[in-house]
């Protein structure tokens, strides 16, 4: 049988390696950065549980086409993956790489918002090099790719491919922090949307630490106004999971370098260069997130507070050029070479030069010489994403004597929480870790050195990938099963047959949005003499029962339908009344909360023209309906934000409805209320139809009990959809004709 051919297509901004050209003959250099390391170390070892027959990477060419041709044509060295590249004009990649990737992305997700700019051409270049790379995967991609999208440079590119390929399987890696949405917020209105909806294009969002997946996922509820349910976010009647991968090394590539003959001679160079000084090592890219002169100046207090250590111990920090044509980089690296010579100028002496600072870049023989040949990892940027480094000086402690020093904000602080964590801003703390790494019994550091080791080991960059590769198929299984139909008229004769066919009967329906649409106040939605005939109708057969089961306040709903033999529910399930004519409380009249409560809607009442609030027994209402759309939905996020950390640990329950947010007591819900019903009359035969987020509660609770259908689009536990309130109205009288 003929395998069936399936591709990974991998997708970065840049691709892995650059062509240079030398009298006429072409050669490949590999790239630097932990995406580059981490996918080639993935793609060079063939044991991944995902059998894919082609393994592809797209990304803008940072050399011209010609030179393209000319490698094409020479004979290739073997590689584990394909290549396809993306040449884009020098001076719009300008703008959008260095422009707003670099100077707007870049610090205001590393918390950095002074050095942030604002320039609608350069988001305007961000959009036409997303566009020119959704423009390449189109005409690229085939039925049952793969496709992985990495990092902020292309946070457009999900939703372009989602519009132009509904069906398709999409993974999107983000590599840099994301950060709360206080700072996010920051951005553009037109921007921030923009960018979460393009985002939302993809099947599963992947982030370094829970931390990060948090603060998207608020910001999607923010901007989009988009709930979540244990990280899964609904869109379009699709499910969208945001989870945590922290991004993994390849362990045993740095683990066994040290039995390599090219890295023991550069490790016997440095024993023989410094003896028995201890040395302190650190490596980064020239980047002001890097927090270089910060970890320059604990440094120096410690050289200050600890004589006693002068002429012993050897601080080697390697900045490996970045960027360069960004201003900012020119400056950092002007500062760094000026503090350093200072420092040294103050404490060298003959014999002994406290800093050895190298800007170049480092062979792997040479990095990996000095992690093993290092007492000290110092590693303190101000933010990053994961910090890959951290990880490779961990993996090459062979003998289990280094001791890690690792920024708190860092994202593999929350994985490597046996290092010694500081504070990067705080010069003393800083100073304070070096001493306490120094002075630390042996005992101490392998103990914490075996535990970091056997947690990279168990979760290498392999792992992530598999990880990674297997709930993005998860993803796509989850949304197949939970794809909802239609009611055509096949299904709507099938559901009246049924009904026909059954001994005993029960309709549940819900009220606004349901059984009549929604008006501008709640009073002014009254039941018509034509609703009112069709529930009677269907009531009047001894083997139906009907529940209205609704938000609303029990006074009205009595109004209402009080000569109707029929069950009435509200308040989502709060108050019961049954044919006899008896309310039952289904909660005690607990008022204490709603003091605390009442100010803040009243506060968001007063702000928003044509809001207001509804007291019931059991809940207390803010409607938005008739609010100015823009201002109603910005300021519904503000409040269910405001109302979720105000109701933390008590038994209070937010409901973000249709136009309207809710707090009710806790317990309580139309799912409970319709169990209880069934418990007590059941039937065989259940319909169940609603609108609204409280109905998701009800449908779950039904779902092997009966038929389920939603009013309206969206994601919904139910088994089927119709399009509009008349739907319902068609089908009830179907059901009683």
């Amino acid at each position: 049988m003929e395998k069936t051919t399936r591709r990974l297509v991998v997708v970065s901004n840049r691709l892995p390696f650059q062509l240079q050209e030398k009298n006429k003959k072409v050669s490949l250099k590999e790239s630097d950065g932990g995406l580059v390391s981490a996918l080639k170390s993935y793609f060079d070892k063939d044991n991944s549980d995902n059998a894919f027959t082609e393994k592809w990477w797209i990304g803008s060419a940072d050399f011209p086409e010609k030179r393209w041709e000319n490698y094409k044509g020479q004979k290739q060295p073997a590689q584990a993956f394909e290549v396809e590249p993306i040449f884009i004009d020098t001076k719009l990649y300008n703008r959008y790489y260095n422009g707003f990737c670099n100077a707007t992305l870049w610090p205001l997700f590393h918390y950095f918002p002074s050095f942030v700019e604002f320039d609608d051409e350069t988001f305007k270049s961000y959009e036409d090099v997303n566009q020119l790379f959704a423009d390449k995967l189109l005409a690229f991609l085939k039925p049952g790719d793969v496709l992985w999208i990495h990092d902020y440079q292309l946070m457009l590119l999900p939703g372009l491919i989602r519009k132009a390929l509904p069906d398709a399987t999409i993974g999107f890696f983000l590599h840099i922090p994301f950060p709360n949405f206080e700072i996010f917020r920051l951005m553009h209105r037109a921007w921030k949307e923009k960018i979460i909806n393009g985002l939302l294009g993809a099947d599963l969002l992947g982030f370094h630490t829970q931390e990060y997946v948090q603060h998207f996922l608020k910001t999607v509820r923010m901007v989009a106004g988009l709930d979540h349910t244990y990280r899964s976010i609904f869109v379009d009647n699709r499910v969208v999971k945001a989870e945590l991968f922290p991004l993994g090394i390849d362990y045993e590539k740095f683990h066994e370098a040290a039995r390599k003959p090219e890295v023991l001679q550069q490790k016997d160079v440095i024993v023989k260069n410094f003896g028995e000084r201890k040395i302190i090592f650190s490596v980064d890219r020239l980047d002001y997130t890097k927090g270089v002169t910060h970890r320059l100046s604990g440094f120096e207090q410690f050289l200050e507070k600890h004589p006693e250590w002068h002429e012993k111990v050897v601080f080697i920090m390697v900045v490996v050029p970045s960027r360069q044509i960004i201003s900012k980089y020119n400056q950092r690296r002007k500062l760094i070479e000026e503090q350093v010579g200072r420092v040294n100028g103050k404490y060298s002496t003959l014999t002994w030069q406290p800093i050895i600072y190298r800007y170049n870049h480092l062979s792997f023989a040479e990095l990996s010489a000095l992690y093993q040949s290092a007492d000290i990892g110092l590693i303190t940027p101000l933010r990053d994403g994961m910090n890959l480094v951290a990880k490779e000086y961990v993996a090459s402690q062979i003998d289990g004597r280094g001791t890690l020093i690792l920024s708190e904000l860092a994202g593999a602080a929350s994985e490597l929480g046996e290092a010694i964590l500081v504070n990067p801003v705080d010069k003393a703390e800083v100073a304070q870790s070096i001493f306490s790494a120094l002075t630390q019994p042996e005992e101490t550091v392998m103990q914490n050195m075996n535990i970091l080791q056997q947690r990279l080991k168990e979760y290498t960059v392999i792992h992530w990938v598999n990880d990674f590769l297997k709930q993005l198929e998860e993803v796509k299984d989850q949304q197949e099963i939970q794809q909802t139909k239609y009611v055509g008229k096949a299904a709507r004769t099938s559901i009246a047959e049924a009904f026909k066919a059954a001994d005993t009967r029960h309709l549940f329906l819900d009220y606004d949005g349901t059984l009549v649409p929604f008006a501008r106040h709640p009073k002014e939605a009254v039941p018509d003499k034509s609703l009112l005939r069709l529930l009677a109708r269907l009531s009047a057969d001894d083997r139906t029962q009907v529940t209205i089961i609704s938000g609303r306040a029990y006074p009205l709903l009595e109004n209402w339908f009080h000569d109707l033999p029929i069950n009435i529910v509200a308040e989502h399930g709060a108050a019961i009344r049954q044919p006899e004519g008896t309310w039952k409380n289904e909660l005690t009249l607990d008022q204490s909360w709603k003091p605390l409560i009442r100010p803040t809607l009243e506060l968001f009442a007063a702000r928003s023209l044509g809001s207001f609030v509804e007291e019931k027994d059991h809940t207390l209402a803010w409607h938005y309906r008739n609010v100015d759309p823009e201002l109603g939905f910005i300021r519904s996020r503000e409040l269910v934000d405001t109302l979720y950390h105000l109701v933390r640990n008590a038994q209070l329950q937010v409901i973000d409805g249709n136009k309207v947010i809710e707090v009710r007591m806790a317990g309580v819900d139309k799912g409970v209320a319709a169990r209880n019903l069934i418990l007590e009359h059941p039937s065989n035969f259940i319909l169940a139809i609603g609108d609204d987020k409280t109905d998701e509660d009800m449908f779950k609770a039904l779902a092997d009990k009966g038929i389920t259908i939603k009013v309206g689009q969206g994601h919904t536990q139910a088994q089927f959809t119709v399009p509009s309130q008349k739907e319902v109205l068609g089908l009830l009288h179907q059901l009683v004709d």
